[in-house]
């Protein structure tokens, strides 16, 4: 058991305690719609393990952390924390750049934008603690996640494409595709998305989890399907007393 090693927008670090617990036994385990694969890091490790997302920033830098843990650790060694950094990371053109200047621009801008977001980042501060990036804490966090990613497979496909590609009887899916009516994302998902999720859940040969917000129009979608109603309390950037309340589902297929 590890941690996420980046903040990201909608992640279910605090849902895992109601996420994992549901999970069958699986020889297999597969998330089309890794994000900062919280629950991934979290659970126990399964025999054969896949990590997949559509963004391919992110999952460059999974595979930079799995293969060249060393070269990103110096990639950050003179790096200062701030406004200006900032900008000029999110200025810079990914065409020419390397994998591993690409895998650390991704992080340092992940860690340091308000609210985990993908798309429409802006720098974000706080007044209660320091910054997210710290040079201190970088090399135990990637080496955790360096030895986590060492037997997992990392992909790069629509979400669709990948469950299918692992569709056995032994795996368990655990699908959490961008929340209907949400942004920050940096990709468009519209309900007929959910639709064919849906579908691929009564269908497929293996389990799937699939978590979403509770909406009328989810409710519909998902008609049919075990749901659990949970209760949570979301932050953005790391404001601890929120009292903004919301309302998840957590479907099964079984």
């Amino acid at each position: 058991m590890s941690k996420p090693i980046i903040p990201w927008i909608g992640g279910k670090r605090r849902l895992a305690k109601h996420i994992i617990p549901l999970f069958p036994e699986h020889q297999c385990y597969v998330e089309p719609f890794s994000g900062a694969a919280a629950i991934y890091f979290l659970k126990t490790p399964a025999k054969a393990e896949v990590l997949n997302d559509i963004n391919g920033e992110l999952m460059n830098l999974y595979r930079v952390i799995k293969y060249h843990l060393d070269a990103l650790i110096d990639e950050f060694r003179w790096t200062l924390v701030g406004r200006r950094q900032f900008d000029w990371y999110k200025s810079q053109p990914t065409e020419q750049l390397t994998d591993i200047q690409r895998a650390a621009r991704f992080y340092y801008l992940q860690k340091t934008a308000f609210g985990g977001k993908v798309d429409g980042q802006a720098f974000g501060t706080q007044t209660d603690r320091g910054p997210r990036f710290n040079l201190l804490r970088l090399q135990e966090d990637f080496s955790e996640a360096h030895l986590r990613l060492s037997d997992t497979v990392i992909e790069n496909l629509p979400w669709a494409d990948c469950i299918k590609r692992y569709d056995r009887p032994h795996t368990l899916f655990y699908c959490d595709p961008p929340y209907w009516g949400t942004e920050g994302y940096g990709v468009d998902f519209g309900l007929e998305q959910y639709a064919l999720m849906a579908d691929l859940a009564r269908t497929i040969k293996g389990k799937m989890v699939i978590s979403v917000n509770d909406i009328p129009e989810m409710r519909e979608i998902f008609a049919g399907l075990n749901m659990d109603i949970v209760d949570i309390n979301y932050t953005i950037g790391g404001a601890k007393n929120s009292k903004n309340k919301t309302r998840e589902l957590i479907i099964r297929s079984w």
